[in-house]
């Protein structure tokens, strides 16, 4: 999760403080459209799969927590 909190401030450099786990990274612009595509390539290379956009949605990427559930848990909720 690190790295992941790691790409989002550098792509928001006026981003001081930590983020909450529960804070909503795209109400908040801290991912925005552009660098949706490197944020899930980012993802992917974290956890060694591909991501299914087809049965993703915006919410499986709002927050730390939900990212981390969706696609970097260790307990079987990622995807094959």
């Amino acid at each position: 999760m690190e790295s992941v909190i790691e790409w989002i401030h550098e792509k928001n450099p006026g981003l001081e403080g930590t983020l909450a786990p529960d804070e909503d990274l795209i109400e908040a612009r801290l991912i925005d459209s552009m660098d949706f595509l490197e944020f899930i390539d980012l993802l992917e290379s974290i956890s060694g799969e591909t991501i299914d956009l087809q049965t993703s949605t915006i919410d499986d990427f709002r927050t730390l927590d939900r990212i981390r559930e969706r696609f970097l848990s260790t307990s079987g909720t990622a995807p094959a």
